[in-house]
């Protein structure tokens, strides 16, 4: 199962806790803490490093983890990778925001989700990974992850998955009610029409209000309502992007038209299978979701790329993450090291790879063994090739805020309410942008 699977899981738990990391985390200062040596160097420090050997510690939740670790350790013998799983998502940021806080008991190397990565990088907790020359592995990742792991000529970790966004749809209901695969959003809102007119208790798809897929369907449309250069920050959730998507989706939340089936829950994936949610808008990581939890649809589902609305191909990544360096680490070279092995050696990538994961590097996105995989559950279908075009397909320029952790957690008390209540989407995003706004200027941010 993928990083992203298990991270998405947890959102809701996560909200519990979110708030207290976002006020513990956000102008932390000088917070890496300790008696740590400066980070700095040179590539040349790495191979240095990795023949002098030593001690490292790896926080992480990756299925693939395990295996990884055993297989770094048996190339570089010298090395002992300590391994831990401190908790999936926000129970392991609130852990590693602790260990900053006191000076002490941090990872070396963390698993960090792309959306909480500016937050640990603006509280000086990372370690900037360009003097190890991290700066020239760029060209072997594609643009969403690499830009999500940098700020300017800051390199602040190397991806490991990526979510690129495609429509996954049960091609058994849509033959059933004779709807054609929709390319465009008008399409996708008329087919939702279609379907639940004709069998009530079936639904286009499911969505009872996420941070993040409301984030990724305003990056697919355009929109980019966060900007940070430090403490300056920029809110505006009424873009053109961010109101395109608002007036699409509310299509479907003010028609009815969506399943509240929460996300994630037994029932959700019994929907899943019995066809009464029909199509997924979401991340490359979702076929190892759907064989392993709704295994009766084998042979149902299929995958075609996002729906677009002017028909340009255009998607957005949806979930994923990769390791950082923390700047408490004793031995920062070789904490490198073993990160640069971990996401961009291809005997790591490929015990990744085989966990199910979805890869940001472009090598094995490129390679035919992969792109023409048929995937038996999928009907056969060669999906990592439209996985690989989604990935192609997703513009730069997206940023998260410095504090997206806290705003995840008090998404659902805003835009939240405008699902619950089949209201105005565009009204939930203002109130949004209100207390988001009111926050990061509690929290020494300069926001307009």
């Amino acid at each position: 199962m993928s990083t992203i699977t298990r991270s998405r899981r947890l959102r809701t738990v996560a909200v519990a806790t979110a708030s207290v990391f976002a006020l513990g985390l956000t102008l932390a200062g000088c917070a890496g803490g300790g008696d740590a040596p400066a980070a700095g160097g040179s590539a040349d420090e790495l191979e240095a490093a990795l023949e002098e050997g030593g001690e490292i510690t790896y926080w992480s939740w990756t299925p693939s983890a395990e295996a990884q670790v055993a297989a770094f350790e048996d190339a570089y013998p010298n090395v002992d990778v300590k391994l831990v799983n401190a908790g999936t998502n926000t129970e392991e940021y609130t852990k590693l925001q602790n260990a900053i806080t006191a000076g002490s008991g941090a990872p070396d190397v963390a698993q960090v989700e792309y959306y909480a990565i500016p937050q640990f990088a603006l509280s000086d907790s990372l370690v900037d990974l360009a003097p190890y020359g991290f700066s020239d592995l760029e060209d072997q990742y594609t643009p969403g992850p690499w830009g999500a792991v940098t700020v300017g000529d800051a390199v602040y970790g190397l991806p490991q998955d990526s979510g690129p966004m495609a429509m996954f749809y049960n091609a058994a209901v849509f033959d059933e009610f004779d709807i054609e695969v929709p390319t465009t959003y008008d399409e996708y809102v008329a087919a939702a029409e279609k379907l639940h007119t004709a069998d009530p208790t079936k639904f286009i798809t499911s969505d009872t209000g996420d941070a993040g897929f409301t984030t990724s369907m305003i990056w697919q449309a355009g929109g980019r309502p966060f900007s940070a250069d430090g403490t300056d920050v920029s809110i505006n959730l009424q873009d053109e992007g961010s109101k395109r998507w608002a007036d699409s989706w509310n299509r479907l939340v003010e028609g009815g038209l969506l399943s509240d089936t929460p996300g994630w829950s037994d029932e959700w994936y019994r929907a899943l299978g019995d066809g009464t949610i029909a199509t997924l808008l979401t991340g490359a990581w979702m076929p190892g979701v759907l064989e392993s939890s709704v295994a009766d649809a084998a042979g149902d589902w299929r995958v075609a790329p996002m729906p677009t609305y002017d028909g340009t191909p255009v998607t957005a990544e949806n979930g994923g993450g990769g390791q950082v360096v923390l700047k408490q680490s004793k031995n920062p070279a070789l904490a490198a090291a073993f990160l640069k092995w971990l996401n961009s050696d291809p005997a790591s990538i490929e015990v990744f790879l085989a966990s199910g994961g979805f890869p940001a590097t472009t090598a094995e996105l490129e390679s035919d063994e992969f792109l023409n995989a048929e995937s038996e559950y999928f009907g056969g279908q060669k999906i990592n090739e439209v996985l690989v075009d989604a990935a192609k397909n997703v513009p730069s320029g997206w940023q998260y805020l410095p504090y997206q952790v806290y705003a995840n957690s008090i998404f659902g008390d805003t835009v939240g309410q405008s699902y619950l209540n089949s209201g105005d989407l565009n009204e939930g995003l203002q109130a949004w942008q209100d207390q988001l706004v009111d926050y990061g200027n509690q929290q020494g941010f300069t926001v307009e």
